[in-house]
């Protein structure tokens, strides 16, 4: 949204700007120079800066601004391609064998970012009210801390709590929040059914679900580790953290954070984490450690770097049994 964000307000500055000087032209007025002009048109004004060419019939015989509507025809092709990349929902699955007599199916969403995906995230919710989980986990940055929308957060989770049971727990842009706003979300979450597994864990019956708070990762003591007695499927925000994880007894770690690393290259993986580490291990996928499988999503929306590149948004599907 944040690209989205910027096209708007900077092809308006675009298309404002050329009507100011071509109504400062008509009066005599000291003129905008065309270098500026043209600037505003090379960082993603071109769309605005050409309507303004041809709606105030200005520069349009100036051979220098011959390059606008070349502009444009770029801009649309990368902003197409920015928009495929961005919005295009896909489906990763994973088997994981517990030992479990009943099989159950987990729906992982991490990092939504406040994303859009269509009005009141149907589009989302629908992929996920097909995939028929039995549980639906979020592992964190539902909200974003740059550009904050509890609404858009919310309208997932009231359409989530309707397919199946919505466990959570928080990521590192919920701790840079605080306040009244982000209180009421909370209650508001709670009170259409969410469960919160920051730094507590729920028994399953077959499996306990457990959870950490992205705060506690570098300091964790809330409950003791996990016995044999049943396998525990654990819920946290950053994958870096398996000593932590394994030492807890967790037999299946369900993690996001890194979005992929932005953008993936094949042969060499995602190029940047959050942290801004190049090319991290953990990245996508499902790993093994010992009996400990940790799996990392390459979540669905975007934070500092508001582009996605061959690195589709992602849900994932974890078939337990």
């Amino acid at each position: 949204m944040i690209l989205v964000y910027y096209l708007i307000l900077v092809n308006l500055a675009a298309f404002i700007l050329y009507g100011m000087d071509k109504s400062y032209a008509k009066k005599g007025a000291r003129r905008i120079p065309e270098r500026t002009l043209l600037f505003w048109a090379w960082i993603g004004g071109s769309t605005g800066a050409f309507l303004g060419m041809r709606l105030f019939h200005h520069k349009t015989l100036k051979p220098k601004f011959f390059v606008v509507p070349v502009l444009m025809a770029l801009e649309v092709v990368l902003c197409a391609f920015c928009l495929v990349q961005n919005y295009s929902l896909k489906t990763s699955s994973y088997d994981v064998d517990l030992g479990l007599s009943d099989d159950i199916k987990i729906v992982q969403v991490s990092d939504l970012h406040n994303q859009f995906f269509g009005i009141r995230q149907s589009v989302l919710l629908d992929q996920i009210e097909a995939i028929d989980p039995d549980i639906i986990v979020v592992t964190g940055d539902i909200v974003d801390s740059t550009h904050t929308s509890y609404s858009i957060a919310m309208d997932f989770i009231e359409g989530a709590v309707k397919i199946a049971p919505v466990y959570y727990v928080t990521g590192n842009h919920e701790n840079r929040l605080q306040g009244d706003k982000l209180d009421k979300f909370y209650d508001d979450m709670r009170a259409s059914g969410v469960i919160f597994l920051d730094d507590t864990y729920v028994d399953m019956g077959e499996y306990n679900l457990a959870g950490i708070a992205d705060s506690s990762l570098e300091s964790f003591d809330a409950y003791p580790a996990f016995t044999d007695e049943k396998p525990v499927v654990m819920l946290a925000h950053e994958p870096d953290y398996v000593s932590l994880y394994q030492s807890l007894g967790a037999d299946l770690v369900l993690t996001g954070h890194v979005h992929g690393g932005q953008i993936i290259i094949p042969g060499k993986g995602g190029m940047l984490s959050p942290d801004f580490t190049f090319f991290p291990e953990l990245y996508e996928g499902m790993h093994s450690y010992g009996s400990m499988t940790l799996i990392v999503s390459r979540g669905l929306g975007n934070s500092v770097a508001p582009v996605r590149i061959n690195n589709f948004p992602e849900l994932v599907v974890i078939n337990v049994t």
